[in-house]
């Protein structure tokens, strides 16, 4: 790691000084399964940061862990200078108000239209905004997702995509600083899976957002990644770009881009 002045190269480009996320050596088992054995890795403010793994490999209980809903057996996990780990339940869900969850299935209520769906994520997230605020951020959230017709419906009137864009606003509408994309790709036709790709992009650019993003989809890694890391057994096996990912001499590595 070379410092110069303010900055920072780190992953062979310039940086803040401090990341924005920091794993230190982080353990998490459930009983005699060891799901995350010493990982450690950063991610910047306006990086896209690909976890890529199998089934079980530890992606998820790594981004639980992230955001304290699972707790760590050792290690430190560092937002914004802060150790969570040893953060108290309030103090945990301020770091909370600042990340944004795109889940795998949209995650929404299917009781609630659109409008609805987003200023109940607003009001817990945002407090004492009157109606008029609530009701611009709801159609400035559309407009980043380009469904603001969509405002009156009920989810199961959307299409998958639909619904996976509308997830994806309800996301930004609390304005985070750091978005998690569970499988933003998956169940989706390539043409839909390739707009998701596209705003994936494009938020990253608007918002300047650092992103985990946990995806099977080579061709979304490929796109959204600034960085990607492959997990096995709990351990980091390979880390880089997409090409030195791509380009991996590991025989497991280089299974995921057998066709």
């Amino acid at each position: 790691m070379k410092i110069t002045e303010n900055f920072t190269i780190r992953n062979g480009h310039p940086a803040a000084v401090a990341p924005l996320i920091e794993f230190k050596n982080v353990y998490k088992s459930y009983g005699s399964n060891k799901v995350l054995n010493g990982i450690s890795f950063t991610i910047d403010k306006g990086e896209n940061l690909i976890i890529l793994g199998r089934s079980g490999s530890g992606k998820s209980v790594a981004v639980k862990c992230l955001v304290g809903l699972t707790k760590v057996d050792k290690g430190e996990i560092i937002i914004k200078g802060k150790d969570i780990t040893k953060l108290s339940e309030d103090e945990l869900n301020r770091i909370r108000m600042k990340i944004g969850f795109l889940f795998q299935n949209g995650a929404l209520y299917d009781s609630m239209t659109v409008r609805e769906n987003l200023i109940f994520t607003l009001q817990h997230n945002k407090k004492n905004l009157t109606d008029q605020e609530m009701e611009s951020a709801v159609i400035e959230a559309l407009q980043n997702v380009g469904l603001e017709e969509a405002i009156d419906q009920l989810p199961a009137e959307l299409s998958g995509g639909m619904r996976k864009r509308i997830g994806l606003a309800r996301a930004l509408i609390i304005k985070p600083e750091i978005i998690i994309y569970d499988e933003p790709t998956g169940g989706l036709d390539p043409i839909t899976a390739r707009e998701i790709i596209d705003l994936i992009r494009n938020i990253k650019i608007k918002y300047n957002t650092a992103s985990i993003i946990i995806t099977h989809d080579l061709i979304c890694a490929k796109y959204t990644s600034d960085r990607i890391i492959v997990l096995k057994d709990g351990i980091i096996k390979a880390e880089g770009s997409y090409n030195d990912i791509e380009n991996n001499t590991d025989n497991w590595v280089k299974s995921f881009f057998k066709k």
